[in-house]
């Protein structure tokens, strides 16, 4: 019972986090491993990831835009 007391307490690392939320962009993960990440998951690191994710969305959808406008 300690280990998974202990197991849920850690925390994941940023990159760790990016991945979680970049899963979660695509909403394609298995419950079993959202589960996991909620429970170790730094509320802080998941707002900066969030935000990171969406300004590169919203970065690459300029970018396609841009090019697609450019070869017309």
């Amino acid at each position: 019972m300690d280990d998974l007391k202990e197991a849920s307490q850690r925390k994941l690392s940023f990159f760790a986090t990016l991945k979680a939320v970049f899963w979660s962009f695509f909403g394609v993960r298995k419950k079993s491993a959202y589960e996991q990440d909620v429970a170790k998951l730094n509320p802080i690191y998941v707002v900066i990831a969030g935000i990171f994710g969406a300004v590169l969305f919203i970065t690459t959808l300029i970018l396609i835009v841009k090019s697609v406008v450019a070869n017309q």
